[in-house]
């Protein structure tokens, strides 16, 4: 399997067809919905579209990202995109991180540079890493998935193979968020001996411990976590019900209409990170807009959909009984805007942990609304492992 260097280059006929579908958006009423209660304000969605259709250059947003290093590859029949990006130091430790939904590669595109070359931006080059950024199966430019059963268990597989036999590298490290993390929980277990550590910021380890936590497993410091959980993972119910259940039907229209596409993953960026209802204090109109552009430019949404539905039909499978589950020295980065808190002594059960950290704000997409907290924390905790 040798990867091929990807530039990334849509067709122009593709762009003007999009502006075409937003000039003719036909939107709902929408009435007493300043606060969003009932779903994506329209009025915002309007300003958005009004922005995306006269302001908003898609291509000064390609080049950005065909300046990374980007290759495809196809592993058991799964076209596979990813950013490969060398790391400036004496001895890089490879790291492969895994983003979620309704996440792209792009989200990491503050944090590759620095992880990759730390002194570049102020940081020690004994802390660089060689980065490799793969979008999901199925998400974005690995592109289009005609098969089956790609589910995060079998993406864990993926990633091995993609890190070791593709990319030669005899261990690694890994990281994640949202579906991210729970591929990376999965090849902690599972890889163990290939990994030099795992690093998430959600926390959902495998073998199920949050769907067994009580109030009372919290902690000092950690009683509002469950409450907390509750509430948020509330924003998340028609969501999750949807994807699991039915995708395909719901992508027949989201494949058709920009501005429905915007107002699915627009209400999700909202609620699910740490902006006060305000979804432009931690993302601006470019970085949502280049979000939703590459599952429209890929027609994605479909089979990004369908990773839920797949997981659901394909639940984890240990692969040994040992515990702690993750033998995987783990590190695990608590952003108090998350969707999902696991006691620390869970945690502790669960996994093999020699890091957990506090941090002071951010969300579900940690690694774009706090970059400088995420690279740091991903730094200090392979000092410890690597």
């Amino acid at each position: 399997m040798q990867p091929e260097p990807f530039t990334i280059d849509v067709p122009q006929a593709s762009l003007d067809d999009l502006a075409e579908r937003l000039r003719r958006s036909r939107l709902p009423l929408d009435f007493a919905n300043d606060d969003w209660r009932y779903g994506t304000n329209r009025d915002y969605l309007e300003e958005f579209i009004e922005y995306w259709l006269s302001t908003y250059d898609w291509r000064t947003h390609e080049a950005a990202m065909n300046a990374f290093a980007n290759y495809k590859v196809e592993i058991e029949d799964v076209p596979i995109h990813f950013v490969h990006e060398r790391g400036v130091g004496p001895d890089p430790v490879p790291l492969i991180l895994s983003h979620g939904w309704p996440w792209t590669f792009w989200d990491f595109k503050e944090v590759i540079r620095p992880l990759a070359d730390p002194a570049a931006f102020g940081g020690d080059p004994a802390d660089a890493f060689d980065v490799v950024v793969p979008s999901l199966p199925g998400f974005g430019f690995s592109s289009p998935v005609t098969k089956p059963g790609v589910s995060p268990q079998k993406t864990g597989d993926l990633w091995d193979r993609l890190m070791r036999e593709v990319l030669r590298y005899e261990r690694y490290g890994a990281q994640g968020g949202d579906w991210g993390a729970i591929i990376t929980g999965m090849m902690g277990h599972k890889f163990a001996d290939h990994l030099i550590g795992i690093h998430v910021n959600l926390p959902a380890l495998p073998g199920g411990a949050l769907g067994r936590v009580k109030p009372e497993d919290y902690g000092p410091g950690e009683e509002e976590w469950h409450e907390r959980m509750t509430t948020r993972m509330k924003s998340a119910q028609s969501h999750l019900a949807v994807n699991t259940n039915d995708p395909q039907s719901l992508a027949y229209a989201l494949n058709d209409s920009p501005a429905g596409l915007a107002a699915w993953i627009l209400e999700r960026r909202r609620n699910w990170a740490d902006t006060d209802g305000d979804v432009e204090s931690r993302f601006s109109k470019d970085h949502l807009i280049t979000t939703v552009m590459i599952y429209w430019v890929t027609q994605s949404f479909s089979t990004a959909m369908r990773f839920y539905w797949e997981n659901a039909h394909d639940p984890w499978r240990p692969v040994h009984d040992r515990q702690p589950v993750v033998e995987t020295p783990t590190g695990i980065a608590v952003f108090p805007k998350e969707l999902l808190f696991l006691p620390r002594k869970i945690a502790e059960q669960e996994a093999n942990l020699v890091h957990w950290s506090v941090m002071p704000s951010g969300g579900h997409f940690a690694q774009a609304e706090e970059p400088e907290l995420f690279v740091n924390d991903v730094r200090e905790f392979f000092r410890k492992v690597r």
